[in-house]
């Protein structure tokens, strides 16, 4: 299965996180990962899911010490990984700015929430 998805996270406390170079402070709450996968999608949400694999992703730091609380996965042979993470951009309270974003025009694809979004997020992705 193609397609692409959204990863929520909850981080539980504030933390610098070195990302490749550059360390990010991240607030305490939630956020949203936006991602895809052309291959296997079930596969890429799984290996998110794992706590043993090598980072290869920005998205693999950030979850050594944040968790997923959910997971929607969109199946579709279309690249709308972009679509969906400016759509975010709009409801999120900030961006982590180039997050997950290298090879694409986004600001970023990570984007964070004080308060969990996951109810309010369920209309908004009724991309059918």
């Amino acid at each position: 299965m193609k397609g692409a998805y959204i990863l929520i996270i909850f981080l539980n406390v504030r933390k610098m996180i070195k990302i490749n170079k550059k360390i990010i402070d991240f607030k305490k709450g939630y956020y949203c990962y936006v991602g895809s996968a052309l291959n296997s999608l079930e596969k890429r949400i799984q290996r998110h899911y794992s706590t043993k694999k090598k980072k290869h992703w920005h998205i693999d730091y950030f979850l050594e010490y944040g968790k997923i609380i959910e997971s929607i996965s969109i199946e579709t042979n279309k690249k709308i990984e972009c679509i969906i993470s400016n759509k975010l951009r709009k409801k999120a309270d900030n961006s982590v700015k180039g997050f997950g974003s290298s090879d694409c025009r986004c600001e970023s694809h990570l984007y964070y929430f004080k308060d969990n979004p996951t109810e309010p997020l369920f209309p908004f992705l009724c991309l059918k």
